[in-house]
């Protein structure tokens, strides 16, 4: 059974993510990662994993930011459950090319960042895409 997503919500973890220095750029998004420490505490038995998103207005208007902001929302909740190590922060920061870019190849960035950050895991559900 692939592990659920929770959404990371407060300026704060935001920035412990940030903190770690981990992170790898691809034409389509920014990928920033970072470990649970011991000290961090989850109810229920698997450590989850917790994704962020974040666009900035150099992308553009409002209507701009919250599109690309849905289309890595939407390739999040398809490519984390099945490749990301769990236990592990994400944050994910859109970039211009976010917008406009092909949604394959905004998932081929994805699987790149983490093999490149080496969180990266074949999918184990028979029927599933693994590349």
């Amino acid at each position: 059974m692939a592990p659920s997503v929770a959404h990371l919500k407060r300026r704060v973890e935001f920035l412990r993510v940030s903190g770690t220095k981990r992170k790898w750029v691809a034409p389509g998004l920014i990928l920033q990662v970072r470990p649970h420490k011991a000290g961090d505490r989850f109810p229920g038995e698997a450590p989850p994993i917790r994704v962020g998103f974040t666009v900035s207005r150099k992308v553009g208007n409002a209507v701009t930011r919250n599109r690309a902001r849905r289309r890595l929302r939407a390739l999040a909740e398809e490519i984390l459950p099945i490749h990301a190590n769990p236990g592990h922060d994400f944050v994910v920061i859109g970039r211009a090319a976010s917008v406009n870019r092909p949604f394959p190849a905004l998932a081929d960035d994805l699987k790149t960042a983490l093999k490149r950050l080496k969180v990266y895991r074949k999918a184990e559900i028979e029927g599933e895409r693994s590349q």
